[in-house]
């Protein structure tokens, strides 16, 4: 890290061994990715005086460069075993730690897109073609194949089965290069 981790306390007195996990975790965070420059950690203890049952709250942040910062706010009061100060530490640093392989994979450029598949209705079949069209939830219209009929089902589809599809640019406009049933029409 190229500047101390700034740690804070309120409503709490940490004890050395919460200062050890906290800098373990620290330090497992700078061996899983040497891209970390800051590190604000802010633990927030139970109002009261009596803890038990009560909620401890962690706010972590991590400055990467080319990314965004990884926030991490916890309010540990929802679930029993983080009632425990050292537990409330792992799991806020654990979803710290995933969200710095979501950077570093982003990074790389190895996060996949998914691109949603559009929806439509079969309106027609070319006779004596094997071949037809899709009207789309906006109103166009997709020529699609047989070939582009997924699992063989281009038999089985008939005017006005809806069907999920991927478009692209054709030769003659858009087209359909893959096409899925889906409904009653859609065999597993």
């Amino acid at each position: 890290m190229q500047v101390p981790a700034e740690i804070s306390f309120q409503n709490y007195e940490p004890s050395e061994q919460i200062r050890a996990e906290i800098e373990k975790q620290i330090s497992k965070l700078e061996k899983f990715s040497s891209r970390i420059t800051s590190c604000h950690l802010a633990i927030i203890g139970p109002h009261s005086r009596h803890h038990q049952g009560e909620a401890f709250k962690i706010d972590l942040r991590l400055a990467m460069p080319e990314h965004k910062d990884i926030i991490v706010n916890k309010s540990h009061g929802d679930k029993a075993e983080n009632e425990h100060i050292l537990v409330a530490i792992r799991n806020a640093f654990g979803v710290a730690q995933r969200q710095i392989e979501d950077a570093a994979r982003d990074m790389r450029g190895q996060t996949k897109v998914h691109v949603p598949e559009d929806h439509g209705r079969v309106t027609k079949f070319v006779v004596g073609e094997d071949c037809g069209f899709i009207e789309t939830d906006d109103g166009r219209e997709i020529y699609f194949h047989r070939n582009a009929v997924l699992d063989g089902a281009f038999d089985r589809l008939s005017v006005g089965s809806e069907v999920r599809f991927s478009e692209e640019k054709g030769e003659k406009g858009p087209q359909a290069s893959t096409v899925s049933p889906i409904g009653k029409h859609h065999i597993g």
